[in-house]
C-alpha cells in the first residue's frame, strides 16, 4: 500500500493510499464521485494481475498457494482494492445516492459482472482449485469449509460448462445484475416521487402531534406551506394508523401499493418478469430444475419440500387465529356509525389500532415520550454490555458520509478494540426505505496473525427530531433498532481466519437468527426499565404501561405471521417455475399467496414490483428465511427465559457458538452446540400464545 506524501501537490485518489483515519475507516470527507470509477478499474486490474500470478504459479497447487489467494483473504491490501471501493460504493447507493452515483452504477454494473465471470470461468484457475479439492492436506473445519465454498462457488458459477454454456451464462448474469440495479433505482425514485401535501388543518384530524410536527418539517424542508406526508415508514405508518380521513388513507395506501406499476420509466413489471426468467435459465443451465433448487442446496431448509412444509405448518397453526383477528377488526369498524361499506385494506391499520386501544389501552404515541432516541441508544448499548461486557464510545474523528451518521468505537469486555460501529438513523432523499446492516470492512486474521477488526454499519429510517421535540420512537422502531443491532453484533463479534466465512457470511436462513433474537428484548420488563424514561420529566415508564406492552405483545401476531408467510409463498411460486414465466404479474401474485391471505386483496395493487428482497436484495427463493429464523430465535431465547434474560453464561455460549463463528461450520452444528438439540416450532407457538384449540378452529 502506498503512503501519503504530504509534500505532493497533486491529488491522490483516497482509495489508493492508507486512509490515515482512526482504524483506517473510509475517509468520506475526501472521497469524490470521480474516485469510484478510477478505483474500480484499478481494482479490476490488480485482481487480474493477482489471478495471473496464481494461474502461472509453477508449484503444485495447495490450500495455501491457491485457495487462500483465490479467496482474497491473505491480508494483502494491495489486492483488496476492489472490495475496499465496492463496500463504500454499495453503501452509498443505498444510503446516500444521487443521479451521478446512479448513472455510474449503471455504467459499472456490466463491467464488474464481467470481471466476476472472468474469475469464476477461468479454466486454468479452476483446474488449480479442483486439484486442491481432490488432493488437499488434512484441514480443520474452517479450512475445509473455505475449500468447499471455493470449489462449489466455481461450479455453481459455471466452471464445468462448455465454452458455449459459459458464454451464455455470462450474458444471463450480466443482464440480471443490471436489471437488479435498475429495479432498485426505479423503486427509490418512485417512492420519493410521491407526497401528500395537506393545506387544510382539518384534514389532519386524528393525527398525533408527532405526525403533524414531522409533516410540517417535511413541508418546510421542501419549501412548501402545510403538512407533507411521504411513503417513508415514519410518515406513512402513523398516517394510516391515526388519520380519520378515509379517502386520504385510501390515497396513501394506493400510492404505496401501486409503486412501480405506473406507465412511466419506473415501471418494474417487465424487469420482474425478466429477472424471474433469467434466474430460472441460470439454474437450468447449471443443471437444476428450478432456481429454488439451485438456491436451497446451500440452505438449512435443503429443499423446496422443507420450505413448503414450514410455510404449511405455519398456516395450519396461525391462519385460524388470523381469521379471527381480522373478524374482530371488522367488528370494530362496523361499530363506527360514520363509516359505510365493507372494510378495505386502507382501513385495517386504523381499526386494528382502535381495537388495540379498546383491549389494552395502549398505542405507539403513549410510548414515544419514553423512547427518546438517545435513551434507546443507551438502552441497546447497555443491553450489549450486560450480555457481553462490550462498550461503545462515540468518536467524532471518524469521518461519516452524512451528518446524521454517528460513528462509535466498540471495546470488548477486556478493554481491547473490537469494531467500528456506524449508525444512520433518519430517512432522507437519497436513501432507500427500510433498514439494513452492512460492512465497510469485514473481519479476518491476516498472514501476520493480526486480527483485522470489522467496520459495521446499521442504516435505518426512524422518526426524525423536529424543532419542538427530539427523535421519539415507536415500539416498532425500537424493535427495528434491536433487529439491525443483532446483525451488527454478528459482524462485530466475528472471530474467524477467513473474511468470506466471518460475521454474517452464513447461510441465508441462518443469518436472521441473531437479529430476530434481539427483538425479543423489546417487550421484556427488565430491559425496558433500563432506559425507558420520559424525555421531559425523567420519570421511568410506569409499571402499568410496561405490563400493557407485555400483554399486548401478541396483538395481531397471527395476522402478521400470515403476511410473512404470504410473501414466502409468493417468492417460492416465482422461483419454483420450471417453464418460462409468461403470466401477468398482478394476477399471478394474487393466486400465489392465496392460501395465506386473510383479507380480500385488490386486483390493482402489486407487491412484486417493489419486493426488493426477492428481486434485488439476495433473498430470491429465500424469503422464507425470516420465518425459519423465527423458529430458531424463539427456541434460542427460551434458553435465556429459562436461565435469565441477561444471563452472562448463556450469552457467552451464544457468542462463542453462533455470533463469533460465522459460516465456519454447518449452521445446524453451531446451533445444536449452543442449544443442545435441534429447534422445533413449539417455542414459537408458545411465545405467540397460540393454543391447540386456536390451531384447530
Amino acid at each position: 500500500m502506498e503512503t501519503i506524501d504530504k509534500n505532493q501537490t497533486s491529488r491522490i485518489n483516497p482509495f489508493f493510499v492508507e486512509y490515515g483515519t482512526p482504524h483506517e475507516t473510509p475517509p468520506f470527507d475526501r472521497i469524490r464521485t470521480e474516485d469510484y470509477e478510477e478505483a474500480f478499474m484499478e481494482g479490476i486490474r490488480r485482481d487480474d494481475e493477482e489471478i495471473d500470478k496464481i494461474v502461472n504459479d509453477t508449484e503444485e497447487p495447495t490450500f495455501e498457494n491457491t485457495i487462500i489467494r483465490v479467496d482474497n483473504e491473505n491480508g494483502n491490501h494491495y489486492y483488496d482494492l476492489l472490495s475496499r471501493v465496492s463496500n463504500v460504493f454499495s453503501c452509498m447507493l443505498s444510503a446516500e445516492t444521487n443521479d451521478d452515483l446512479d448513472s455510474l452504477a449503471q455504467k459499472l454494473s456490466p463491467i464488474l459482472t464481467q470481471h466476476a465471470n472472468d474469475v469464476r470461468l477461468n479454466k486454468k484457475l479452476f483446474e488449480r482449485v479442483k486439484y486442491v479439492y481432490e488432493h488437499h492436506r488434512e484441514l480443520n473445519d474452517e479450512e475445509q469449509m473455505l475449500l468447499n465454498n471455493c470449489y462449489d462457488g466455481f461450479v455453481r458459477s459455471g466452471a464445468l460448462l462448455d465454452d458455449e454454456g459459459k458464454n451464455h451464462l455470462r450474458e444471463l448474469t450480466e443482464e440480471a445484475s443490471l436489471l437488479s440495479l435498475q429495479f432498485s433505482q426505479n423503486l427509490l425514485k418512485e417512492n420519493k416521487a410521491f407526497t401528500l401535501l395537506i393545506t387544510n388543518e382539518e384534514d389532519l384530524d386524528g393525527l398525533p402531534d408527532s405526525a403533524r410536527e414531522a409533516a410540517a418539517l417535511a413541508a418546510h424542508e421542501a419549501g412548501k406551506e402545510g403538512w407533507m406526508f411521504t411513503l417513508d415508514q415514519p410518515s406513512y405508518g402513523p398516517f394510516m394508523t391515526y388519520s380519520t380521513r378515509r379517502e386520504l388513507r385510501k390515497r396513501m395506501y394506493m400510492a404505496k401499493n401501486t409503486v412501480c406499476t405506473h406507465d412511466n420509466e419506473q415501471n418494474n413489471t417487465q424487469i420482474c418478469c425478466r429477472l424471474i426468467n433469467l434466474r430460472r435459465e441460470i439454474a437450468q443451465l447449471l443443471g437444476y430444475d428450478t432456481y429454488a433448487d439451485y438456491v436451497l442446496k446451500y440452505r438449512m431448509a435443503s429443499n423446496v419440500q422443507n420450505v413448503y412444509k414450514l410455510l404449511d405448518d405455519l398456516i395450519q397453526a396461525f391462519k385460524p387465529c388470523a381469521l379471527k383477528e381480522v373478524e374482530e377488526v371488522e367488528k370494530t369498524m362496523k361499530g363506527d356509525e360514520d363509516v359505510e361499506g365493507e372494510m378495505q385494506l386502507w382501513d385495517f391499520a386504523f381499526y386494528s389500532h382502535k381495537l388495540k386501544m379498546d383491549r389494552y389501552n395502549i398505542d405507539a404515541e403513549m410510548l414515544r415520550p419514553y423512547f427518546e432516541l438517545t435513551k434507546v441508544i443507551d438502552g441497546v448499548f447497555g443491553l450489549a454490555n450486560r450480555l457481553y461486557g462490550i462498550t461503545f464510545k462515540e468518536n467524532k474523528d471518524i469521518p461519516v458520509y452524512h451528518p446524521d451518521v454517528k460513528a462509535y468505537e466498540v471495546f470488548d469486555n477486556d478493554g481491547s478494540f473490537l469494531a467500528v460501529f456506524y449508525a444512520d438513523f433518519y430517512p432522507r432523499k437519497g436513501k432507500q426505505g427500510g433498514a439494513w446492516m452492512t460492512e465497510f470492512q469485514g473481519q479476518w486474521i491476516d498472514s501476520k496473525g493480526v486480527n483485522v477488526r470489522p467496520h459495521v454499519s446499521v442504516v435505518m429510517n426512524l422518526t426524525k427530531p423536529t424543532a419542538e421535540k427530539p427523535a421519539l420512537l415507536t415500539l416498532s422502531e425500537v424493535e427495528t433498532f434491536l433487529h439491525e443491532f443483532g446483525h451488527s453484533l454478528h459482524g462485530m463479534f466475528a472471530n474467524t481466519r477467513f473474511e468470506s466465512l466471518s460475521g454474517t457470511n452464513v447461510w441465508w436462513d441462518f443469518v436472521e437468527l441473531p437479529s430476530q433474537f434481539m427483538e425479543n428484548y423489546a417487550v421484556e420488563k427488565d430491559f425496558l426499565r433500563t432506559f425507558a424514561y420520559h424525555y421531559q420529566t425523567g420519570e421511568p415508564m410506569p409499571d402499568d404501561l410496561i405490563d400493557r406492552i407485555v400483554r399486548s405483545r401478541n396483538f395481531m401476531v397471527a395476522y402478521a405471521c400470515m403476511r410473512q408467510v404470504s410473501f414466502g409463498l409468493l417468492d417460492m411460486a416465482y422461483y419454483t417455475k420450471r417453464d418460462a414465466f409468461e403470466d401477468d404479474i398482478m394476477s399471478f401474485e394474487k393466486k400465489a399467496w392465496e392460501k395465506a391471505i386473510v383479507i380480500q386483496q385488490r386486483e390493482d395493487t402489486c407487491m412484486t414490483v417493489q419486493f426488493s428482497h426477492i428481486m434485488a436484495g439476495g433473498y430470491a427463493a429465500g424469503y422464507y428465511s425470516y420465518k425459519w429464523a423465527e423458529v430458531l430465535d424463539a427456541d434460542a431465547f427460551s434458553m435465556f427465559k429459562k436461565n435469565g434474560i441477561f444471563d452472562r453464561h448463556t450469552a457467552q455460549s451464544f457468542r462463542d457458538n453462533i455470533l463469533s463463528k460465522g459460516g465456519t461450520e454447518h449452521p445446524m452444528i453451531l446451533y445444536k452446540r449452543f442449544r443442545g438439540s435441534e429447534p422445533t416450532i413449539d417455542a414459537l407457538v408458545e411465545r405467540c400464545g397460540i393454543s391447540a384449540t386456536d390451531m384447530k378452529n
